[in-house]
């Protein structure tokens, strides 16, 4: 005998399997929509951060140093820290990119961005990242940094991804989570010491524009290009 409950049941599944072809379609855009992107770097950080926070001021300005010497800048879309990073991209004169997700307040794209690709599934935004990007610049932020910063951490470690570098800008704000990074994970074997090698604190812009410079060369050459 056919219940309400497994008309209600059937109903679900049904709606479970379209989901399905709504990610892949979703995966599907955002391969296209990044195939002629050059090599290009993500940044991350707070959405909260005004146009006066030393942040947003120092995203604006090592964007700008990356996107002059000839790399794209990617970011989440939304404001702060992000369109700082895609401001600076533009007046760089690099390609500005941003990759905005759907959120129940509605995070509105900054003006700043040349290439806008929506994203509703976290997950999937987040394989582009790290697909199109060469390195990723953390800036100061809060749980959604959080999040980006050790989902590529853990696929670095798992060698589920070809190591890139990762940059916390800002040892003020990073050096209390190093910190304790060394004094409990590592002291307490949940993670390896070389392990912290996959990360770069750094107060110096240079120091990121050179180390990524460097990395880009090093993979030219090992894919045979010159």
């Amino acid at each position: 005998m056919t219940t309400r409950k497994n008309y209600m049941i059937d109903d679900l599944n049904i709606q479970e399997s379209w989901r399905l072809f709504r990610i892949l379609a979703e995966f599907v855009e955002g391969f296209d929509s990044m195939i002629d992107v050059p090599a290009a770097v993500t940044f991350f950080g707070s959405a909260r951060s005004g146009e006066d926070d030393p942040g947003y001021v120092s995203a604006r300005e090592l964007a700008k140093k990356l996107a002059g010497q000839g790399f794209a800048i990617i970011t989440g879309g939304g404001g702060g820290v992000m369109e700082a990073a895609n401001r600076g991209a533009q007046e760089g004169g690099g390609m500005s990119i941003g990759l905005n997700i759907d959120l129940p307040f509605e995070q509105v794209p900054n003006p700043y961005i040349d290439k806008l690709v929506h994203f509703r599934y976290f997950f999937v935004r987040k394989v582009i990242f790290v697909k199109y990007s060469m390195a990723f610049v953390i800036m100061p932020g809060g749980f959604g940094t959080m999040d980006e910063l050790f989902e590529a951490l853990t696929l670095i470690q798992t060698h589920k991804i070809a190591p890139f570098p990762v940059f916390l800008v800002g040892s003020d704000y990073w050096g209390g989570l190093i910190s304790w990074v060394k004094e409990k994970m590592v002291a307490q074997g949940m993670i390896s010491p070389e392990d912290l090698y996959i990360l770069h604190m750094v107060d110096s812009h240079e120091e990121v524009v050179d180390e990524i410079n460097r990395f880009y060369a090093d993979m030219n050459l090992k894919n045979g290009n010159k």
